[in-house]
């Protein structure tokens, strides 16, 4: 227990040291047109949750397998993302090194070996194509939680809820050390939930999380997923993985298959994510950071249920289908009535 305190509290020193430094080398989000707050927000959440984990490396070595590699990754993560807050880079830079910490990890013998019994009960085992299907899975997971970054509070509040399903998942797994390391990175990423809701210093002290922040995070939870699922040590199913992040997960799903049949790159930025699409309804920030962190918090829920009594991967899969089809018709519809009522008052 005090390892979360000292992580809290040491995430929140490195926040306010971090933020005066930024703002002299001009590591600042600005306002554009698809920005739209109010001053220049220093971009240091993800840095304060970097330097967390050395803190927490030096309470507790021994959590985390494998913290070295592990490590070199989140900081080659962490380099490129405040290159990227400061400079504005293209996106093949970072695909590219995406890539390649996703090659780092496999290269450590951690990635997709099986996706668990979903062939009608037999165990789906990838051979090579898994080292191919980590890939897309390290990318897919990082830009998930980059791409949920859009409105005050939803990418730290989506990652706590992840953090804390996945230790809740470790514990039932008896990976009580894996456990605590997951509760920890909620307690480093709680600082910045305040300080970014303004909770309770006000605006004065904003910050935002930044791409380096939010590709740290991504990373850290496919590394999380993968060592919850893979190996002789395994404390789910392949699948349960998918209800751990589904929020993310599946606003990043619909967003790209809308922007590939429309003609447009996948990774080409828009303001049609579920957030931006509740908020077009009437909904203020609050309110759909609420709305957006319960679905997860059901999802994740729902998730440790269904592994608690060991619901077929089948099955799971399934439900987990209808889920993603049926908030594609939701959100859908929200659409379709907010255009109707635009035109009736139009009208009028």
């Amino acid at each position: 227990m005090q390892e979360i305190v000292l992580i809290f509290l040491g995430a929140l020193a490195l926040l306010f040291a971090a933020r005066k430094v930024a703002r002299r080398v001009g590591l600042v989000d600005k306002p554009n047109a698809r920005k739209l707050h109010h001053g220049h927000i220093p971009l240091v959440g993800g840095v304060s949750v970097y330097f967390s984990l050395w803190i927490l490396y030096a309470l507790q070595p021994g959590w985390l397998p494998d913290f070295g590699v592990y490590m070199i990754c989140a900081t080659l993560l962490l380099l490129v993302g405040v290159l990227d807050d400061r400079f504005d880079l293209p996106v093949m830079p970072r695909m590219g090194l995406q890539a390649l910490v996703a090659t780092i990890m496999m290269w450590n013998g951690l990635y997709l070996a099986s996706l668990g019994n979903i062939l009608f009960g037999y165990e789906l085992l990838l051979g090579t194509v898994g080292y191919v299907i980590t890939l897309f899975a390290v990318i897919g997971a990082i830009n998930a939680f980059n791409m949920v970054d859009g409105i005050d509070g939803l990418l730290g509040a989506l990652s706590c809820v992840t953090f804390g399903s996945l230790g809740i998942i470790f514990f039932m797994g008896g990976n009580d050390e894996v456990a605590m390391w997951c509760m920890c990175l909620m307690a480093a990423c709680m600082p910045y939930i305040l300080l970014n809701l303004g909770i309770p210093w006000g605006r004065k002290f904003k910050v935002f999380m930044g791409d380096a922040g939010s590709m740290l995070i991504g990373f850290t939870v496919i590394w999380l997923l993968i060592i919850a699922t893979q190996g002789s040590d395994a404390v789910m199913k392949p699948v349960t993985a998918l209800w751990l992040i589904a929020v993310p997960l599946m606003d990043m799903m619909r967003v790209m298959i809308a922007r590939i049949r429309r003609g447009s790159s996948p990774f080409r930025p828009d303001r049609e994510h579920m957030h931006h699409i509740l908020m077009r309804a009437g909904l203020s920030g609050r309110w759909t950071l609420l709305i957006m962190t319960s679905a997860q918090v059901f999802c994740g829920m729902l998730g440790i249920i269904l592994e608690g009594y060991r619901v077929s991967d089948n099955w799971q899969l399934s439900i987990f289908v209808v889920s993603f089809i049926s908030m594609m018709l939701a959100l859908q519809s929200v659409e379709r009535l907010k255009m109707t009522f635009g035109r009736l008052l139009a009208v009028k």
